[in-house]
């Protein structure tokens, strides 16, 4: 059940998403829950490959290129969901950042507090 209840919510924060960056539109809330499962799927297991093979060059930077990886699997996302749509490399990178903020308090404000 929570995860329904993180899915839908990570829906809605990329709904709040274009508020912020201009450059990404999310025509409905069906895109939105759509994108969201396919980015939670991205992010599980692609990312970590994608770390894993760039890791020489993450480290090199700093880690910072671990911001590039999830710029362009947020926009290779947007590529393949229907009314979901983001303009350009810079607008991902933005997009990713506030996306990532957005559900890092989702997932603080649900975290498990009995631990």
């Amino acid at each position: 059940m929570m995860l329904l209840i993180r899915w839908a919510l990570g829906a809605l924060a990329l709904m709040v998403v274009p508020e912020i960056v201009s450059s990404i539109r999310v025509e409905s809330y069906l895109a939105a829950l759509a994108a969201a499962l396919l980015l939670g799927l991205v992010n599980a297991l692609i990312r970590p490959i994608l770390i894993l093979l760039t890791l020489p060059i993450t480290i090199l930077t700093l880690g910072i290129f671990a911001l590039v990886i999830n710029a362009l699997l947020f926009w290779g996302v947007s590529e393949l969901v229907t009314g979901f749509r983001v303009d350009g490399f810079w607008a991902a990178m933005w997009g990713a950042l506030v996306y990532g903020v957005l559900t890092w308090m989702i997932n603080l404000a649900l975290a498990d507090r009995k631990k």
